[in-house]
C-alpha cells in the first residue's frame, strides 16, 4: 500500500478493476469524472430507483451474480411499466469488506445483463458500512415525449390485465427457507429451481415497453404484492376494481402448491417480487395487446375489470363469493 498523495485510493482502485469494464457508454467517460450524460433524443427521460439490502431483497448465500441482475433487473422492471426503453443507470455499492470473488462475480452478472438489455453503466459510488451488504441502483429509461405511462390513467371499464405469472418468487424464496413448499417439491427438483430462479432472478418485461406505451391506460410493476400495487394504482386513479382471483395466473409449479395444500394464493397475491406488468387497458384495446404480447412471447392474462368509486380492490372467487385478505401487500414497515 503506498502512501503517496497521487496512489489511488481503495475505492477508486475497485472501481477501475470491476466497473469501470462496464462503462462503455460515451456518457459515461470511462468514469474519469464524478457525473455522466444521458442524451435525451428528442425522448423524456424516465428516472426510478429501488435499493436491495442484504438479509430483506436477497439471502446472505445467494450468489453474487444473481444479486447483481437482481438489483438492475428491478429498476428494468419499473422503466417497462412506464412504456420506457433502459438507457442507463448509476450505482451505489454498501460493502462490509472488499471481497475480490464476491466482486468478480458481482461485476460479471451486472455486466452481462446491462450489455443484454441495453443498460449500461454510467457511474456511482462505492462505500464500506458496518451494516448487511446494500445496492441500489437508479436506472434511467426514453420514452417518446408525454408518453409515459401514469399509475392515474384507469378508467372505469378498462381491463385489468398481468403479465406472466404470479406468486412463483415468494414459493422460490419458501423454498430457499425450508417451508412447507420445499418438502412438497422434495422429488421434483426442477419445480424447486424454477421457483428459486423466478425469485433470485426477476424476468422484467421490457421487450412489452411499447405495448404498454401503445395500449395501456395505467400501469404498475408488481414489486409489493399484486394486490397491494393494484390497490396503489386505482387509489391513484381515483377508481376501484374487481378482481377474480381464480383468474390470476399462476405457474404449473405453484398450481401443484396450490393443489397440495403448500401455498397460499391470498400470500401469493401479496408477497411481492413478482416484477411482472400490472396495467389497465380500455376494452376496445384489449385484444390488440394481446396480439402484441403473444407475438413477442408474453403472456398477459386479463382478471378483472376498473368500476367507478373509491377504496380497496375487491376480490373474489370463482364461485363470487368475497375473498379477503389480511394484508394487501409486502411492506418495510
Amino acid at each position: 500500500m503506498s502512501d503517496r498523495s497521487d496512489a489511488p485510493s481503495g475505492e477508486d482502485s475497485l472501481i477501475a478493476q470491476y466497473f469501470k469494464p462496464l462503462a462503455t457508454d460515451p456518457g459515461a467517460f470511462e468514469l474519469r469524472d464524478d457525473a455522466a450524460i444521458i442524451k435525451a433524443e428528442g425522448h423524456d427521460l424516465v428516472v426510478n430507483t429501488d435499493a436491495l439490502v442484504e438479509g430483506v431483497h436477497y439471502l446472505p448465500g445467494d450468489p453474487p451474480d444473481t444479486i447483481a441482475r437482481k438489483a438492475l433487473r428491478v429498476n428494468l422492471s419499473d422503466l417497462a411499466a412506464k412504456g420506457a426503453e433502459p438507457a442507463g443507470f448509476v450505482l451505489t455499492l454498501a460493502l462490509r469488506e472488499k471481497n475480490d470473488a464476491w466482486l468478480s462475480a458481482f461485476a460479471q452478472g451486472l455486466g452481462e445483463d446491462a450489455r443484454a438489455f441495453g443498460c449500461p453503466l454510467l457511474g456511482g459510488d462505492t462505500v464500506s458500512t458496518p451494516g448487511p451488504v446494500m445496492i441500489s441502483i437508479t436506472a434511467w429509461g426514453r420514452v417518446p415525449v408525454g408518453r409515459m405511462v401514469h399509475r392515474f390513467g384507469a378508467r372505469p371499464g378498462d381491463r385489468v390485465m398481468v403479465t406472466g405469472t404470479i406468486g412463483d418468487a415468494s414459493l422460490g424464496l419458501a423454498v430457499l427457507q425450508g417451508r412447507p413448499a420445499a418438502a412438497a417439491l422434495a422429488a421434483d427438483p426442477a419445480a424447486r429451481e424454477m421457483l428459486i430462479g423466478r425469485y433470485r432472478l426477476p424476468q422484467p418485461r421490457n421487450t412489452l415497453s411499447a405495448v404498454v406505451r401503445d395500449f395501456a391506460s395505467a400501469s404498475i410493476d408488481v414489486s409489493d404484492g399484486l394486490a397491494g400495487d393494484l390497490a396503489k394504482l386505482c387509489a391513484a386513479s381515483g377508481v376501484t376494481a374487481d378482481i377474480d382471483v381464480s383468474k390470476v395466473p399462476t405457474s404449473p409449479a405453484a398450481a401443484m402448491l396450490l393443489a397440495r395444500g403448500a401455498a397460499d394464493i391470498e400470500a401469493m397475491i401479496t408477497a411481492g417480487d413478482d416484477f411482472e406488468i400490472l396495467c389497465t387497458v380500455p376494452d376496445s384495446r384489449c385484444q390488440a395487446l394481446a396480439a402484441e404480447a403473444r407475438r413477442i412471447g408474453v403472456a398477459v392474462t386479463q382478471i378483472g375489470a376498473i368500476v367507478a368509486g373509491e377504496g380497496l380492490p375487491r376480490f373474489r372467487d370463482a364461485q363470487g363469493r368475497a375473498v379477503t385478505l389480511q394484508r394487501l401487500s409486502f411492506s418495510h414497515f
